[in-house]
């Protein structure tokens, strides 16, 4: 293994970096009877790995769906979901139920996250144990995204479930939590902006009104 002091990546290799940043997309339109093979899949596993996570708790695990009758179980709890948050959406509950919200039943490989029960760690976690955990696992979400995007293949994070109802169906420890399921495929194009700008249901903010200096302004002020 090349010693990481050693590495120095040329601008191109920034280039590319940031371009797979921009392009990566929260896919749901996948191509239905694809595959994935498994040499792309341990590439993506093996990323997710590399992620970092606090006190070096590597809180992720990671369950391939391979069985048909699973999935389909899997897609009914989503489907539950779906139905139960457009009926608390309000007013734009018609809007809601067009959109594309997963893939469950199309893309070529699912993997559910769970976060592992809690191991204890505590460097870096006294304060916000959960959360800590948390955010480790989505930094290896992240890192599978941006390996998929990579590999030019589609990934969508859903997390239209009920956690307790998915890990039963997991066989998951009891301190276990299921975080996301993860929709993994080829297809046909990446989305051109967030599907959500496209579908004009949420607009993107721009950063500027979310960086600032020294403190939180206070509102109404100018920064």
């Amino acid at each position: 293994m090349a010693n990481n002091k050693q590495i120095i990546f040329s601008a191109a290799e920034r280039a590319t970096l940031h371009k797979v940043l921009a392009a990566r997309r929260d896919m749901r339109h996948f191509i239905s009877g694809a595959s994935v093979s498994d040499d792309v899949m341990d590439r993506l596993f093996e990323a997710a790995h590399l992620a970092p996570s606090v006190g070096l708790m590597q809180p992720w695990r990671f369950i391939r769906v391979q069985n048909d009758q699973l999935r389909e179980d899997i897609a009914l709890l989503v489907d539950e979901e779906i139905s139960n948050t457009a009926n608390e959406i309000g007013s734009r509950k018609n809007d809601f139920l067009k959109l594309k919200l997963e893939g469950i039943r199309t893309c070529a490989q699912i993997v559910a996250v769970v976060l592992a029960p809690d191991d204890g760690t505590l460097l870096g976690r006294r304060t916000l144990p959960f959360e800590m955990a948390l955010c480790s696992a989505a930094c290896a979400i992240e890192n599978m995204w941006l390996t998929a995007r990579a590999e030019n293949i589609g990934l969508g994070w859903v997390s239209l479930f009920d956690p307790q109802k998915l890990g039963a169906l997991l066989h998951c420890p009891k301190e276990a939590l299921p975080i996301a399921l993860l929709c993994i495929g080829p297809v046909h194009e990446f989305y051109e902006k967030p599907m959500l700008v496209q579908e004009g249901w949420r607009d993107e903010n721009p950063l500027a009104g979310m960086l600032f200096e020294d403190r939180w302004p206070v509102e109404g002020k100018a920064q």
